[in-house]
């Protein structure tokens, strides 16, 4: 075993959801005053986003109250970080390890964690977003957050960042393992394996973010670790909201195509890593009630990856590299 040298602070980053009903609004006014979510100058985002929050209110009201009326991302992510915890410890780095989590638009926000990394004291900090993709929009936006409030909590230790890892080898196996179980539940007949990652407004991606490519690597990647020949797949986006167009191939047209065609589907959460109201109401209510009405033969939901531990494996292969321990 190696002696300890220090400690190390891993800080998990995460988009959060509210707690309670009550949390429902102010979440929302988080997400949509942010700037790289709503790209005006104040005071005009502070107005939009105040008008919009509380319009959705009460429909994301309704959706929350069919996950119990909280979100389930933030028990997830302290889920990931014991695992990863684990798997960090099983590489013997030499340190000692604690893993954090920081959520962008509800609690524990980063002045929060920052505050409790800075208490912790360590040598090190690695930064670790839990979106595989980088996107302007998530990633970005997180590590602009921490930056802030890592230094008005005064911490000075030396600090590592893992931007994206859509191809990292752990994650990908995670996926090709799910998929390939979800496969096998199909059904004889034609099946289509259908990724589907939220959207983004085709302007985001013009204006050089890079999402929707990292988005495709991890598709195609996953596909040739599951090595089935012939295999009919795809890539599409959902959770596409307001009047502006959004990337595409939409999952609903996909779905609803895949009606007409006769064929089954294997749908994918490939952007998310833990169970939200995206996976929970969207896929696994909304849009299974579509392909029911759509004539989908077989609708088969694949889990995100959650603590699959080749998963949490590739993550701690990521925090070695960033020690420059890979």
């Amino acid at each position: 075993m190696a002696a300890v040298s220090g400690r190390l602070a891993v800080v998990l980053f995460n988009l959060g959801g509210p707690d309670s009903p009550a949390a429902v609004k102010p979440f929302l006014y988080n997400l949509f005053s942010d700037p790289a979510i709503i790209r005006l100058p104040q005071p005009l985002r502070y107005l939009v986003a105040k008008l919009i929050s509380g319009r959705r209110a009460k429909p994301a009201g309704e959706i929350y109250a069919l996950m119990g009326g909280r979100s389930p991302i933030v028990p997830e992510t302290e889920e990931q970080a014991a695992a990863l915890t684990a798997a960090l410890e099983g590489l013997d780095l030499g340190y000692e390890v604690k893993v954090f989590i920081a959520m962008r638009y509800w609690h524990p926000r980063a002045a929060d964690t920052a505050r409790a990394v800075a208490d912790f004291a360590p040598a090190h900090v690695v930064l670790l977003p839990l979106y595989p993709q980088f996107s302007t929009t998530t990633t970005a936006s997180s590590l602009k957050e921490w930056g802030e409030a890592a230094a008005k909590a005064g911490i000075t230790a030396r600090t590592g960042t893992i931007e994206s890892y859509p191809t990292e080898p752990g994650f990908v196996q995670a996926q090709a393992l799910l998929i390939a179980e979800a496969l096998d539940r199909a059904g004889d007949g034609p099946v289509r394996l259908l990724f589907s990652a939220h959207g983004l407004p085709q302007k985001v991606i013009d204006a050089g973010d890079p999402y929707q490519k990292q988005i495709e690597e991890t598709a195609a990647a996953v596909v040739a670790a599951l090595n089935r020949p012939g295999l009919d797949w795809l890539v599409s986006y959902q959770s596409r909201v307001g009047p502006l167009e959004w990337i595409k191939p939409y999952t609903e047209a996909e779905i609803r195509r895949a009606g007409t065609e006769g064929k089954a589907l294997v749908v994918v959460p490939v952007a998310f890593v833990s169970e939200h109201s995206e996976t929970l109401v969207e896929l696994d209510i909304e849009y299974r009630e579509l392909a029911a009405e759509s004539g989908v033969p077989a609708y088969v939901r694949v889990p995100a990856v959650g603590t699959a531990p080749a998963f949490i494996a590739g993550l701690a292969r990521l925090v070695a590299s960033a020690l420059g321990r890979g």
